[in-house]
């Protein structure tokens, strides 16, 4: 008998010690783990793989964070996907440019303990399966 397929959740961030480390924990919380370094390659596999949560760093070197939260917004097949952003600075203006994007997601000041992001992945999502 098969199982309920694990939660999978998309991390992007440039910074390659946070997507090891979050993607470690969260695997080791028996959530499946994408990870894209990019805003371009996050893109792709949101739409590609349609995962239960994403983890999304603000500040990335090709696509900002908020850029590919409006695209995936705008596709019917994605725009339900809930957003945890990642960020190292939380300034009023920067919630005030990125506007209604952020005021229906959550937003994490980096450096983050895991067990921070876990715990809102699950007020979001759930337990892995």
């Amino acid at each position: 008998m098969q199982g309920k397929p694990k939660k999978t959740i998309l991390l992007i961030d440039d910074e390659r010690d946070i997507l090891d480390s979050l993607s470690s924990f969260l695997s080791r919380s028996g959530y499946g783990v994408l990870v894209a370094d990019n805003g371009k390659e996050g893109l792709r596999l949101a739409k590609n793989d349609l995962p239960d949560l994403m983890i999304l760093d603000l500040m990335l070197p090709d696509i900002d964070g908020s850029d590919v939260a409006v695209e995936l917004l705008q596709g019917p097949a994605t725009r339900e996907i809930p957003i945890i952003f990642l960020t190292s600075i939380v300034t009023k203006l920067e919630q005030e440019e990125t506007g209604e994007i952020i005021a229906n997601r959550c937003i994490v000041a980096k450096p983050c303990k895991p067990e921070e992001i876990l715990s809102l992945v699950k007020s979001r999502i759930g337990s892995a399966v």
